[in-house]
This record gives C-alpha cells, structure tokens and sequence, in this order.
C-alpha cells in the first residue's frame, strides 16, 4: 500500500493487525475487509486498495470466499442556497455560476452555525474544516539568539572568524535574540453539559496539538492529559485513541478540584508559567465556586494569559450568572465565544494575542 502510494501510516497497520487478530487470518473476505476499513483513509485509496489486494492474493484458493466487490464512491450533494427562480433547467442552472461559488457559500454560512444543531454531512464538512486548523501561542523574546545582520556583535562568531583568517581582521558577526511562540495548555470540558460540543473543541485541540508547542488536557469528573493521544496525525485515530484514554465522557464537573490539581502537578512546575492557558467549557460546577475562584487567581498569576471560551456566551440573552463562571471570569484575560467554526477561529486569534473586543467587533460587522 505504501509503495502504491497510500497511507498506511503505523497506526493503520497497527489496526489493521488487531482487526485480523480479533477475525479470522485464514478467511480471504475478513483479511479483505479488515484491511479496506483499516488501510484505507479515503476514496483515492479505495481502488489503490483492491488493486494491491488482487496483486497480493491474486492467487487464493477456490475454497474461499471472494469479497464482494466494493459498492462505488457515493457522490456528495451541494445544498444550493435558495430555490431556483423561474424553475430553469439544469443546463440554464449549471450555466447561471461557477459550483465553487456554491460550496463557498456553503462554507461561508457553516462558520457561523453552532455546532449543536449541526446535522451528520454539516458536522463531517467541520471536521474537514477543522483538521486545517493551526493554533500557535503569542511570540514572544527569546533568550535564545540568532545570527543577524544587525544587532549586537557576537563575539564567539567574530573570534571564530579572526582564527580562521589567521588573525586578520574580519567582519564583525551579529546577532539577535528569536522570537517563539508562548506554550498553549488547552483545558477542554468533556462533561455532560459540553456533549454537543466536545468532539467539536476536540478535533479542534487536534489540530492545535500539531502546530506549535500545545498541551491538552480533559476536565470533568478527573483531569486526563491526552496530548499524546492526540498526537496522531489521523483526526479519526486520535478520537479513538482519546476515547480509550478518557474515564470521564459526559460526567460531572469539578472545575475547581481538577484546576487545583493541574496547578499542582503541572502548571506550579512550569507548564503554565508564561503560557497562554485557555479553558473550553460552559462554567458548570458541581463543586465550591470559592474554590474555583481561588484557584483561577492563582493560574492567573502564574499564566501570560489566561482565555475561557463559553459556547454558551453565544445564546441570546446569555450572562455569566452561573456560580462556577461568575466565580471564574474576574481571572479571565479574555471571555470569548466557542460554540462555531468562526468563534474558534476568534479564539484562536486571541490566543495569538489579539484583543478579543475588537475581534468580535470586526467579526460581526
């Protein structure tokens, strides 16, 4: 598969070994399909798959069973925008604008809808969509420096330089300190209250974990660090693996007890300290809000910047009258939306150290 150009990556193969472990090795058809749902990522890969599949095995026994053959690629269907005027013809229709004008529309109007009420095609488009992401931290000086055409002389380069000439002297070398970006440290509520949104900011800390130096972690009823679960590259796997990882799927909240954790065993020690912390959840808390309160002064002392985004902010008539938010937000750098493709897209512009008010003032115009 490799060979004929498709990515059977080693976590495909991986599966692809469990899937025949768990069927039978000696059976033509369970090897067959095992394979196509494993080693396969897409439709391109699906005719590469038979024809590699036949090359290999071309020579079976009659004794087995033959695989069916595989049902077409089904064709994807492009919702128009409105009803057509005047009832034209599909060839009048096809003529009245290009179809990228159509799926950008499309595209255009998905930013803005909430995930929530999102239907399966709508949320496998935002997957897509999502898997493009990148998140990188605000820059900021770095001790670090780099070899420049201004700035200060380096001194170790210009005696390096003397010593190869022979003493002559040389141009000065220069250099400058680098600029990097912050830490990121995603903390995503998955409880019951975040299930419409939680494979959604998942997929989105996904992406995210591939672009810079990010963190993820899970809150609910326990804190789960999944960075490296979510370090493959495949979104799919990733989910899985994440999956398999997290105890606490659609449970309680205990904002306050699992920050106090994070501070203790990771941010106190340097994970959070001049990074940009940013909490994905909705405010919920089961436990004391005091509690929480006093644990987000101290991440607020600790971080650059510290971002909550509420996908509930976005409803009408919203306000932070939950105890665990009101209890949260004196802390909070930035309270942002994250209940749509646009309001993470805002998000992570804050996160790059963009004022939030004026983002969304410009978003909305």
């Amino acid at each position: 598969m490799r060979a004929a150009g498709g990515d059977a990556s080693a976590e495909r193969v991986h599966a692809f070994l469990r899937a025949v472990d768990e069927l039978e090795p000696g059976v033509r058809a369970d090897v067959y399909w095992a394979g196509r749902l494993t080693l396969c990522g897409g439709r391109d890969d699906l005719e590469r798959y038979d024809r590699v599949f036949a090359a290999y095995f071309g020579g079976g026994s009659a004794g087995r069973r033959v695989p069916a053959a595989a049902p077409p690629p089904r064709l994807r269907l492009v919702v128009r925008e409105g009803p057509v005027p005047g009832g034209r013809a599909p060839d009048e229709q096809r003529d009245a604008g290009p179809p990228a004008a159509a799926l950008a529309s499309s595209a255009e109007v998905l930013r803005h809808r909430d995930v929530a009420g999102l239907d399966s095609a709508e949320r496998e488009q935002l997957r897509r969509l999502l898997a493009a992401f990148a998140l990188r931290g605000e820059v900021r000086r770095s001790a670090r420096r780099r070899p420049a055409r201004r700035g200060d002389v380096d001194p170790h380069r210009t005696v390096r330089e003397l010593l190869r000439r022979g003493g002559e002297p040389a141009r000065l070398r220069r250099h400058t300190r680098s600029d990097r970006p912050r830490r990121v440290v995603l903390l995503v509520d998955v409880s019951g209250s975040m299930a419409p949104y939680a494979d959604a900011l998942l997929r989105f800390a996904h992406a995210a974990a591939h672009g810079g130096r990010t963190e993820v972690f899970t809150i609910g009823t326990r804190l789960t660090r999944v960075t490296r679960e979510l370090s493959h590259r495949d979104p799919d796997l990733a989910m899985t693996a994440l999956a398999a990882a997290v105890p606490d799927w659609r449970g309680g909240t205990r904002l306050g007890e699992l920050l106090r954790e994070f501070l203790n065993r990771w941010g106190q020690r340097g994970m959070a300290r001049g990074a940009v912390v940013v909490l994905l959840s909705d405010g919920w808390e089961r436990g004391d809000p005091a509690l929480l309160g006093a644990q987000m002064r101290r991440l607020h002392r600790l971080a650059h910047r510290v971002v909550w985004a509420n996908p509930r902010k976005a409803r009408p008539g919203y306000a932070p009258l939950a105890a665990g938010m009101a209890a949260a937000l004196p802390s909070v750098d930035a309270f942002v939306e994250g209940h749509s493709l646009a309001a993470l897209e805002l998000l992570a512009a804050v996160v790059r150290g963009a004022d939030a008010a004026c983002m969304e003032g410009a978003d909305r115009a």
